[in-house]
Formats: structure tokens, sequence, C-alpha cells
């Protein structure tokens, strides 16, 4: 399966507590980071929900 690169480029600081979870659960946590993870249907999914803390990175 193809492989996609996230970088955070939002804070979680004084954000809902359930954007901030989604981060963990991509593997982000810390600004400007980025991983590399599978590309499937649930992470484009929270991808979506955090456009303003996420970018996809080519």
């Amino acid at each position: 399966m193809a492989k996609i690169k996230i970088k955070q480029i939002g804070s979680p600081i004084r954000r809902p507590a359930n954007q901030e979870k989604i981060l963990i659960g991509l593997g982000l946590g810390k600004m400007n980071k980025v991983v590399e993870i599978e590309d499937t249907p649930e992470v484009r999914g929270a991808i979506r929900k955090l456009p303003h803390m996420v970018a996809v990175v080519d």
C-alpha cells in the first residue's frame, strides 16, 4: 500500500481534546514533525478533520 507523509503545522494548545487525540493517533505531537504512514481512508478522514493543523508533504 502507498505511504503518505504528513506534517504538523498547527499547535494543539487551546484546541478541543478530540483534535489533540487525532494528532496523537496520527503519530504527531510536536510542531513541524513529519511522519510517514499508510495511506488509508481512516488516515485521510483524520487529515480532513484537521486541515488547520496538518499538511500533506510531497
